[in-house]
């Protein structure tokens, strides 16, 4: 940071400077932590001599907040992955089902944008598709913070709802799905030989719910390519030229995605692994009648107020996931 050319590529410089400042204070956390458990030990020492009430009472406490200090130590550590440390790329889609699975898609878009209020992390709303009478039929967000791809990467998945629909007039128990994809954000820090002849590109006027979330313009911008089938849209930039710069940087995220998920599968197959392929399959469910409860299939925690996990509170699924995940 100090060399005369740091600030040449501000891009770079950023992002070096964000890397630093996340070592900077998991070394921090870790020397809080270091001190805090000599105090309590200097403490236990000193009831050898005399069972002071007090500082039993106090030690305990003591106890309580270092236990809490470093569980979240321990989950700055899990989150050191290959690209944890990106931007995260949100999809949401709704299963078969109609209207009652487009407005699971759409409880499930408040889920995480309320989580990530409380994580103070930024979203931007990429594409946004209303469902035909309610809810979404499609929505992909950008969300910009410390560590959010590894703290969103374990959403991805199919998401099971159990509960009375309001749509059904006789009152009835459905079970709807709703897919969400989750990729990290990569923008040059990757290349990715796109050929342009590989590319088909419409425009199109942005919709969405009554301009809450896109410009009404006709920027929109559309990305297919051809060889793989992947779309990409972007709806968020006032300009044509800023979506498709953002569409086909999406477009770079999911080949790289891809490529790395084809070599975790030839991987998985040299060691002889016979684990499902996340990709696609049941990760949580959410019930809310005759019950309620929401429960990871991947970790079996759970989670009984289910109005509180809708509030954006999935913090403890992520963490038992990322847990999980140490070999």
């Amino acid at each position: 940071m100090l060399d005369e050319n740091f600030w040449s590529d501000r891009k770079k410089a950023q992002s070096l400077i964000d890397e630093a400042n996340s070592l900077r204070d998991i070394l921090e956390n870790m020397q809080i932590l270091s001190s805090s458990i000599e105090e309590i030990e200097d403490l236990l020492n000193s009831l050898k001599d005399d069972e002071d009430e007090e500082i039993q009472i106090l030690i305990q406490q003591e106890f309580e907040e270092i236990i809490e200090r470093y569980q979240q130590f321990e989950i700055s550590i899990l989150l050191s992955e290959p690209y944890d440390r990106h931007n995260a790329i949100i999809e949401l889609h709704p299963g078969a089902g109609g209207t009652e699975s487009q407005d699971w898609a759409q409880m499930l878009y408040r889920m995480y944008t309320r989580y990530c209020t409380l994580k103070e992390f930024k979203v931007t709303i990429l594409d946004y598709l209303d469902g035909d009478e309610a809810g979404l039929k499609s929505c992909s967000m950008l969300v910009e913070g410390p560590l959010a791809y590894g703290y969103l990467k374990g959403e991805k998945g199919v998401h099971r709802l159990v509960r009375i629909s309001p749509f059904d007039s006789g009152g009835r128990r459905h079970t709807s799905f709703a897919s969400v994809d989750v990729m990290p954000e990569f923008e040059d820090d990757i290349v990715i030989d796109i050929k342009p002849e590989d590319l088909e590109i419409d425009t199109h006027r942005a919709s969405g719910a009554g301009g809450q979330h896109v410009n009404k313009t006709d920027s929109a911008v559309r990305v297919t390519h051809k060889p793989t089938g992947i779309v990409t849209t972007c709806q968020s930039e006032r300009s044509q030229l800023q979506n498709r710069e953002r569409a086909i940087n999406m477009l770079k995220s999911k080949l790289y995605q891809r490529h790395i998920e084809q070599q975790q599968e030839k991987l998985a197959a040299i060691k002889g692994e016979q684990k499902l392929i996340e990709w696609g399959s049941q990760i949580r469910s959410y019930i809310f009648c005759p019950y309620t409860l929401v429960k990871d299939h991947r970790t079996n925690y759970e989670e009984t107020n289910v109005e509180r996990v809708m509030d954006g509170q999935i913090d403890e699924f992520i963490y038992s996931y990322l847990k999980s995940q140490i070999d």
